[in-house]
């Protein structure tokens, strides 16, 4: 499911792609994928795009959250948990930091 993920927000020129491993850290999920679109256009299209991929291989449906206003969606996927934002709304919550993912060896691409 994370290689599934990774490879739909590459294919949609997703920016910024950082790749956090909760394992140990939460119960939510094993692994946080935070990444940016350029606009709100671009980010309701990776959130899609990513939606219909995960389906696709089988991964079942995934709830989702923010969709309609494309600022940040959020898309649980069960073991993966990924945050589609806007730049702007990115910089100002900040997940990286909370949860540690401001070391380079976290990054995904």
């Amino acid at each position: 499911m994370r290689a599934v993920a990774l490879a739909s927000l590459e294919d949609m020129k997703a920016e910024n792609t950082v790749e956090i491993d909760l394992a140990g850290k939460t119960s939510l999920a094993d692994t946080m994928i935070i990444t940016s679109g350029r606009s709100h256009r671009h980010v309701g299209a990776i959130a899609d795009r990513l939606i219909k991929d995960l389906k696709d291989k089988g991964f079942g449906n995934a709830r989702v959250e923010g969709l309609p206003a494309c600022d940040w969606v959020l898309i649980d996927a069960g073991d993966v948990l990924v945050h589609i934002f806007r730049p702007e709304v990115r910089g100002f919550y900040n997940l990286e930091k909370m949860w540690g993912a401001d070391r380079p060896q976290d990054r995904a691409s």
